[in-house]
């Protein structure tokens, strides 16, 4: 009878592995596939969104810069009370309505506004690579995520089942010992080990719970019946041709060299300020004193005028205690600095896509060996019970081949999950981890940084503004707890 439950067991446990190999499965009706989180992802990401928001700030930018070097017109109306008069003043007002006008057309200012323009294009362009490096960095989270619950859920059900072999293995050493084929030393044996993976089940559904935690903060909804994750397209043959397409393809170092042609054109920013400036003016006053004009000989006075005029204006630094040749240091410093960070940037994009390469490597490879382990391991646990069986195996062989087998089926599922993230994860450093690259169907057109900044650049009304700000994510606040998602197949049996 124990050694058909065993058995029985045995068949439960084989078939748990076989779903760990991930291998594609019918889905139900509320199924979820990893296209459908990143999909989600997509369109209702916190962090995802924010930072789109951020790149149409920077957008603005640009309009920020083009209108220093557009006309301006202004007009001040000022009302005048005259208190208190002068005693020699025999024609002084007792108030006055002063309005005046002006426009300033600025013709000349040293390049300081084309180069700001450029540096504001440069950052825009930066701010574009950087939405790329978020979108992909969200991304490559979720698929972590993603397979951290199919992880979880593998190892919670490889732990539940372990709980049940050593049940039955507790249980019939129990038996034996009552009939005196075994020791008392054998049923502590067998006890402890049911005792440690009631233990490991526990810490097993812990773990499962924030994975699924960490999943809905991600996605923004529970997972529901995760199914097997697609082949990734285009991974690399080599780490030479990850590296190449890294080094053209990657966002971060994208920015980076965006960054420093920015910084270049604030240089030239800076110099200008020692250069002369040219504009045009024109000023328009009109003056009402309300008949207060002349005191006593008031019809003498016209009691309102007007004047205009306008001109050229042209100014020349002299001497500005050094300001200039300061600020001029001062961004080529940065530019400096920013020259650097693409060094930099360009370092670090070779060292994690040269170690993603080999993580994802080494990952099929310890899958591989994890393979031929388990089907070893599940040889060698026959073999044992058999030997147990007839008298020629103790019971702490039976249990030490047991554990073997358990800890070669959970060394699979972590190579799988390892081997996945660990090649999004090489897509992601190559850039093509993007919702563009993975063909996402997403409900509607990709969100397209380029189309916000056609709409804004040029419009110098200003009264134009948007539609007040609102949040597109999603919250989670009325998502269940992850302890009322664990089904009773989780659960330890008492």
């Amino acid at each position: 009878m124990a050694a058909g439950a065993r058995f029985a067991t045995g068949l439960r446990m084989a078939a748990c592995v076989g779903a760990l190999a991930f291998a594609g499965q019918a889905a139900s009706a509320q199924a979820e596939t990893l296209r459908e989180a990143l999909a989600a992802v997509y369109n209702s990401n916190p962090t995802l969104e924010g930072a789109r928001a951020s790149q149409r700030a920077s957008d603005e930018d640009v309009n920020v810069q083009r209108a220093l070097g557009l006309p301006s017109a202004t007009a001040t109306a000022t009302h005048i009370e005259f208190l208190r008069k002068s005693a020699n003043s025999f024609t002084a007002p007792s108030r006055n309505l002063g309005i005046n006008a002006q426009l300033q057309v600025p013709i000349y200012s040293g390049g300081a506004v084309r180069n700001g323009i450029a540096a504001a294009r440069e950052r825009v362009e930066a701010g574009r690579a950087d939405l790329r490096a978020t979108e992909s960095a969200i991304f490559a989270q979720t698929v972590a995520a993603y397979m951290d619950v199919l992880r979880a859920e593998a190892l919670a059900q490889l732990a539940d089942n372990q709980v049940d072999v050593l049940r039955v293995t507790f249980e019939s050493t129990s038996d034996r010992f009552e009939i005196g084929d075994l020791t008392r030393t054998d049923v502590a044996q067998a006890q402890s080990r049911f005792a440690l993976a009631e233990g490991d089940l526990r810490t097993a559904i812990s773990n499962l719970v924030a994975a699924r935690e960490t999943y809905i903060e991600l996605v923004g909804r529970a997972p529901v019946d995760l199914q097997a994750p697609p082949p990734l397209p285009g991974l690399p043959q080599t780490a030479g041709e990850a590296v190449a397409t890294a080094l053209e393809n990657n966002p971060d170092l994208i920015a980076a060299k965006e960054r420093a042609d920015a910084a270049g054109y604030d240089y030239e920013v800076a110099g200008s300020g020692r250069l002369p400036t040219v504009g045009l003016f024109a000023n328009y006053d009109y003056s009402d004193f309300f008949g207060t004009l002349g005191g006593p000989i008031a019809s003498d006075f016209a009691q309102s005028e007007t004047t205009a005029n306008a001109g050229v204006r042209v100014t020349i630094p002299l001497f500005q205690g050094g300001l200039p040749a300061a600020r001029q240091r001062q961004a080529g410093a940065r530019e400096s600095a920013a020259l650097e960070q693409v060094i930099a940037t360009e370092r670090r994009v070779i060292q994690q896509t040269r170690a993603a390469y080999a993580s994802w490597r080494a990952s099929n490879a310890v899958i591989a060996s994890s393979l031929a382990a388990v089907e070893a391991a599940e040889l060698s646990l026959e073999g044992v019970r058999a030997g147990n069986s007839i008298g020629n195996r103790t019971i702490i062989e039976v249990l030490n081949a047991e554990q073997e087998l358990l800890s070669a089926r959970a060394q699979l599922v972590t190579a799988r999950r390892n081997a996945y993230v660990a090649g999004f994860s090489l897509l992601a450093a190559m850039g093509r981890a993007e919702a563009r690259d993975l063909n996402l169907e997403t409900g509607g057109p990709l969100y397209d940084p380029l189309a916000n900044y056609e709409r804004v650049d040029g419009r110098i009304w200003d009264w134009d503004r948007d539609p007040e700000p609102a949040p597109n994510s999603t919250r989670t606040v009325d998502i269940t707890a992850g302890e009322d998602l664990i089904g009773p197949v989780l659960e330890p049996s008492e």
